[in-house]
């Protein structure tokens, strides 16, 4: 049995089986040294037997201590602080050994394993919930060759593959479904328990499980560049990253020790010279005893481990946070400006109106508009593109659609059009003969002159508005919906005392109809990126300001503000500029981040303040000579398991 495991707590059966010795020994030990022989029987062996138990146990238990202890004063590593936790307890028990304590001396090393084990344990029981990402990521996949499969290594499956996922496997690799339907297993991707439908067309993240269908699957990422891939090497950096009041407990701990050490010493010459008649074993003792007491393992331990604890919870949930320091911002949150498209809303549109102008028919309209958008990822563009295969416009039938030759973009014709996105406003297709133009207002207004567009702006959806050879030939309206959970969350947000805003791209009615239906006050509209960075920039004046949206135009104002939350269905650039990723892209998960992070905050700060207090105390007691080494023990162990304890309560999943 290489480790033994107990209520969700594992260890390695090795240290457990050193315990267990050391332990006995110190039990051997106390039982002979609570024979009283006969004082003319007595023999120097028998008297130097309970030592010899004593010593053993000490060994057995304080190996690495001593050890690292030692190392730490060799010349490559005299640099760091040689005075840690590691020195004063060596130090104490070797103390308490030369004044004849043998019994306490071993009891420390001992109930200090004690200690590194439940710490070891407790850590252990934090990263598992990180280290169950990496089964997300298979190793294997089964690839198209031919008329066969064969199973290779998943890193060397290329984008546009073919892989064959069955039921209860993990899909290898991102990519879209080309044959089968049944349902998805999202909740180690995302921490949702219900399971998802899929079917052709469909896109599927790789770490997801096929629960009930044979699914064929065109690869469209390679592997490292995977969703699997991405959130652990997200959680990997996760863990390197440190919060402020982590840095402060490293900072404080090299200055704490030493001062504790020179104070010890102190405490054991001064007395003796100062006070008649005090003796210095007596005052040696208790200085020993402020060693112990002084041990900084409650700090050192319990605040990283809060803090690595938070970041596994939260990753339970989908939320997966890139360091501790931005848990320690999103505790400090006053303002959230949330994107309207894709993170508010389902980003899911469709085309609602064809409002051709005179003399143009909707045919025309919509086949030049399938023309400018054929070759867009945005999703106003899907929506075109979707309404062009309508088959009430015949576009399946080849009359005019997208896939007839006459207008398809894989005509060699149409190869020679230059498309340009022109950022936050929309599209310009240029040929040698053509110019078309699909986007906003502002960019018509902007390129054609002459030229007089309808009045006014509709209230509920996006316009596209299109021209052709600086003619205008209409607008596209678009509208999209409310995502499930939207108004709940900014609702959440707004009683936890936190301003919401909304900054967005699209036309002003659209936003302020959005913004009227979740309940937030302030909102910015046709925003261009330029725009969102200006207004971020002037917000995060007021306080710690957190942007949440998904798009490429997002990236700026993502890196930007304090802390950047990125829907994980939304753009890699977005996502990689983001230092929080919503996995499941539900707006509730943003005030759940920022109050799973108060919480995690409220668990640290209780544990500096907790064990600061104790130890002052204990200190105090030391001091005084009202303190022994049995309640050094209690000072130091007690108070370091209580903080480690504490700090795995941001494991759970209630905030």
């Amino acid at each position: 049995m290489k480790s033994f495991s107990f209520r969700g707590y594992t260890l390695p059966a090795k240290r457990i089986a050193v315990f267990g010795a050391a332990f006995g020994l110190w039990i051997l030990g106390l039982l002979l040294s609570k024979i009283a022989p006969d004082q003319s029987r007595e023999s120097a062996f028998s008297a130097a037997l309970p030592l010899f138990f004593f010593l053993a146990s000490w060994l057995l238990a304080g190996f690495p201590v001593l050890k690292n202890a030692a190392l730490n004063f060799l010349p490559c590593r005299i640099r760091n602080n040689p005075l840690d936790e590691n020195f004063l307890m060596s130090a104490a028990t070797i103390g308490a050994f030369v004044i004849g304590e043998w019994a306490e001396a071993a009891a420390v090393m001992i109930f200090y394993m004690i200690g590194e084990l439940i710490q070891e344990a407790a850590v252990e029981r934090s990263r598992s919930s990180i280290n169950a990402l990496l089964a997300l990521k298979p190793d294997k996949a089964r690839v198209q060759d031919g008329e066969s499969w064969r199973e290779v290594a998943a890193e060397d499956v290329n984008p546009g593959s073919i892989v064959l996922v069955r039921p209860g496997e993990r899909i290898p690799l991102d990519g879209i479904i080309i044959e089968g339907k049944g349902s998805l297993d999202l909740s180690m991707l995302t921490g949702e328990s219900l399971p998802e439908p899929c079917m052709e067309g469909n896109e599927v993240r790789s770490g997801t499980i096929s629960l009930d269908g044979v699914l064929l699957v065109k690869t469209t990422k390679s592997s490292g560049d995977s969703s699997a891939a991405r959130i652990i090497k997200l959680v990997q950096g996760a863990q390197e990253s440190k919060a402020r009041p982590e840095r402060f407990i490293s900072s404080f701990a090299r200055v704490y020790t030493p001062l504790v050490v020179g104070g010890a010493v102190l405490l054991a010459l001064l007395p003796p010279i100062l006070i008649p008649e005090a003796r210095f074993s007596d005052w040696f003792y208790r200085s020993l005893i402020l060693l112990v007491i002084s041990c900084p393992c409650a700090l050192v331990v319990s605040v990283p481990l809060g803090y690595f604890a938070g970041i596994g919870g939260m990753s339970r949930r989908g939320i997966m946070v890139k360091g501790a320091v931005h848990l320690d911002s999103l505790n400090k949150t006053k303002n959230v400006a949330f994107d309207k498209t894709g993170t508010l809303t389902k980003g899911k549109f469709s085309v609602t109106t064809l409002e051709p102008a005179p003399g143009i028919s909707n045919e025309i309209l919509i086949e030049t508009a399938a023309l400018a958008e054929g070759e867009s990822n945005h999703p106003i563009a899907r929506a075109i593109m979707e309404y062009t295969e309508n088959e009430k416009l015949g576009m399946r039938n080849g009359e005019f659609g997208i896939r007839n030759e006459k207008l398809g973009m894989r005509n060699e014709e149409c190869q020679k059009y230059n498309i340009q996105e022109i950022a936050g406003q929309g599209l310009e297709l240029v040929s040698s003969e053509t110019k078309i133009l699909a986007g906003s207002r502002r960019l018509l207004e902007s390129r054609l002159s002459g030229q007089s567009l309808p009045p006014g702006e509709p209230e509920a959806n996006t316009p596209v508005y299109i021209a052709k050879n600086n003619e205008y030939l209409g607008r596209i309206l678009v509208g999209d919906s409310l995502k499930d959970g939207a108004a709940e969350a900014i609702n959440q947000l707004n009683k936890m005392s936190i301003k919401t805003s909304m900054f967005t791209g699209d036309i002003r009615s659209s936003a302020l109809k959005a913004a009227s239906q979740l309940g937030i006050a302030s909102v910015e509209a046709e925003m261009l990126p330029e725009d969102k960075l200006a207004a971020i920039e002037k917000l995060a004046g007021s306080g710690t300001t957190v942007f949440v949206g998904d798009g490429i135009n997002d990236a700026p104002v993502l890196a930007r503000s304090h802390v950047g939350i990125a829907m994980g269905g939304g753009a890699d650039v977005a996502v990689e500029a983001a230092d929080v990723i919503i996995m499941t892209g539900d707006p509730r998960r943003v005030p759940e981040a920022i109050e799973r992070a108060r919480k995690t905050h409220r668990i640290v700060m209780g544990n500096v303040a907790f064990a600061l207090s104790a130890k002052g105390f204990f200190i105090i007691l030391a001091g005084l000579g009202m303190a022994n080494m049995w309640i050094a023990l209690i000072a130091d162990v007690g108070v370091a398991l209580a903080a480690i304890l504490n700090s795995t309560r941001a494991l759970k999943s209630g905030v």
